[in-house]
């Protein structure tokens, strides 16, 4: 079963990683402490920050340095507009996934309508 949920996680993570930095821009830690608010996709720096790298290489993200009030300045990041694209097509194909996994729980005997 984990390898399963390992493979399900890398997606999401990559997805929910879009959805929080599309609200506004935020740092590597400030990502790590939001997504631990959802237990299943909670995530350690060691995994966060190479998916970092990769969305940044990828240009679906850019990322800025800013002070801090309290300790050295942070590296915050953002979307691009071809991270909002990609995003939002992760939306859709989100929306048909989850409708059609609803369904399918729902279905179990019955013929789909």
């Amino acid at each position: 079963m984990s390898e399963w949920t390992s493979q399900a996680r890398r997606g999401i993570l990559e997805y929910s990683i879009l959805l929080l930095i599309s609200k506004e821009p935020r740092y590597g830690y400030e990502l790590v402490t939001l997504l631990d608010k959802w237990e299943p996709l909670a995530v350690t720096e060691g995994t966060l920050y190479p998916l970092l790298r990769r969305l940044l290489k990828e240009k679906y993200i850019e990322s800025y340095w800013k002070e801090s009030e309290s300790g050295p300045p942070r590296k915050y990041y953002s979307l691009t507009k071809a991270g909002q694209y990609l995003m939002e097509a992760m939306s859709i194909e989100w929306n048909k996934l989850s409708t059609a996994m609803n369904q399918i729980e729902l279905y179990r005997g019955e013929e789909p309508g």
